[in-house]
């Protein structure tokens, strides 16, 4: 799957998009993967899209799927 980051997220991996080798996994479960894999990533509060669409945490998302981490954003 690809893994799309944005804001603070991008800057904490060092890149803004990456493949993952993952089967089929929940949201809930993908983002324990990443905490596991990346324990600085600050995911609090962070929105998943798959696939260009808002999801919940029990969503399953599948090998060849778009996912992007969309931190919260102020403006003004």
């Amino acid at each position: 799957m690809k893994l799309l980051c944005f804001a603070h997220l991008s800057e904490q991996l060092g890149t803004s998009s990456m493949d993952l080798e993952l089967g089929p996994i929940t949201v809930a479960d993908f983002v324990q993967t990443l905490r596991e894999r990346y324990p600085t990533l600050l995911l609090d509060h962070v929105m998943i899209a798959v696939n260009e669409k808002f999801v919940e945490q029990t969503h399953v998302i599948e090998p060849n799927d778009t996912v992007a981490l969309l931190p919260p954003v102020s403006g003004g």
